[in-house]
């Protein structure tokens, strides 16, 4: 088979056995000479990509020829715990080759976005540069091979998520990550999201190819969705051009993106306890259903175990202050504060969490956030205990259901794996 490989099985799915021999060829063609290699997985937060299966055979299989490391691209994620490594990646990989990434301070300018384009790519709303920056051992590490691995997904900031963005969020610095994000919300993230091309896309994709196609990075690619009621992986993209991530996105277009007759008056959404403990990542159950939601309609947010608002702390005390209001609302708040025009990265996670009026939110934590807390940054409460006595998990099932009370609600168990809108709302671009 010819490198880039890009193998899809919609029928029978790919098995791990597939995959190890997919990963076979990869080292075969790219890693067989090497001595040094990092590998950039995702965190916790992307558990059912893969890439912990991916990493882990990339490892024990080049061990013996290769000093490798593992920089998990957090962007503003906390660190890894060890009992994340084990549970990702297993117990066998010694955790001091688990690198952090400090989104603050480990980073190196590469170059920058001109105004000029950022003014372009913004329709004339942003007028700054942005810089082109990763983390720094991506330059000083003197790699003979650095893997990228994630999975391509729709995604609320760029459109579809992962390539580029691995490298120049996931290992990004303040400057780019803040502006990035600001760029999608100002642009509109109903255009965005699920979009191959987007104005974000195009700034990384940009800033990538003039200035880090110097480094030796390949892209492992991968694309899971629903087979037999089940998340099955069902695309592998090794490349490391545009037309690995672009067809992978198409796939993913057609197995990730949920088109719905009719929008929904109530859904419920479950946060997986051990992938969402934030608002910061909890709330993909809104932007990633807005599309779906009827005006006036309710959307219930099952979040055992929700323990505050920002994964940054920074950002968690933004939360607080300014809370998810209105578009409008914040836009004002950047131009009038400081504080909050410094971290734009929190002025557009305040838009992607707000429904501008248009339909109710109610968060259902456990313990870890009260009520206080919640009505505070503009959603309606309700406990978790209280909520899924009305709506017990095991007796509902993904998309429609219909309750022994005649009610009519949509479920999904995972937020992160797709996007829903009404057939109307979507239109591929």
């Amino acid at each position: 088979m010819s490198y880039p490989f890009h193998i899809v099985d919609t029928e029978q799915t790919i098995s791990d056995e597939a995959l190890s021999r997919i990963l076979d060829d990869f080292i075969d063609v790219k890693a067989k000479n090497a001595k040094r290699i990092l590998i950039l997985p995702p965190d916790i937060t992307r558990f059912y990509s893969k890439a912990g299966f991916i990493s882990a055979y990339l490892y024990h299989a080049l061990k013996e020829q290769a000093e490798i490391f593992f920089l998990p691209a957090l962007g503003t994620h906390d660190p890894m715990s060890a009992k994340e490594i084990d549970v990702m990646f297993g117990p066998d990989i010694p955790k001091e080759l688990f690198l952090p990434h400090k989104w603050r301070t480990d980073v190196q300018k590469f170059g920058e976005i001109s105004s000029e384009r950022m003014l372009e790519l913004s329709e004339g709303k942003l007028d700054y540069t942005m810089d082109v920056a990763a983390n720094k051992l991506l330059e000083e590490g003197n790699w003979d091979l650095i893997v990228s691995v994630g999975q391509i997904v729709p995604h609320e900031v760029i459109g579809m998520a992962n390539y580029t963005k691995n490298i120049l969020v996931g290992t990004g610095g303040s400057d780019t990550i803040h502006k990035s994000h600001f760029l999608g919300a100002v642009y509109g993230m109903e255009r965005i999201m699920g979009q191959i091309d987007t104005p974000v896309r195009r700034a990384l994709n940009e800033g990538f190819d003039q200035y880090l196609r110097h480094l030796p990075i390949e892209f492992i690619l991968t694309v899971l969705g629903p087979k037999n009621d089940k998340l099955a992986l069902q695309g592998v993209f090794c490349g490391d051009g545009e037309d690995t991530y672009v067809e992978a996105c198409k796939l993913s277009q057609k197995l990730n993106l949920n088109l719905l007759d009719k929008p929904i008056q109530k859904a419920i959404v479950y946060l997986e306890p051990d992938e969402f403990k934030t608002t910061w990542l909890g709330n993909k159950s809104i932007y990633r259903t807005r599309m779906a939601m009827a005006d006036d309609g309710e959307l219930i947010v099952l979040a055992p175990a929700l323990h505050r608002f920002g994964e940054d702390m920074a950002i968690d005390e933004l939360i607080r202050k300014f809370g998810y209001k209105t578009t409008d609302e914040t836009l004002e708040a950047v131009k009038n504060n400081p504080e909050l025009a410094n971290n734009l990265s929190a002025a557009a996670h305040l838009i992607h969490g707000t429904t501008d009026n248009r339909f109710n939110v109610t968060y259902c934590p456990g313990d870890g956030v009260t009520q206080e807390e919640i009505e505070s940054v503009n959603y309606k409460y309700c406990h978790y205990n209280d909520m899924i006595k009305q709506y017990p998990l095991e007796s509902l099932k993904d998309g429609w259901n219909t309750l022994a009370n005649g009610e009519e609600i949509f479920y999904v168990s995972n937020p992160a794996l797709g996007l829903w809108s009404v057939k109307d709302k979507f239109i591929s671009k």
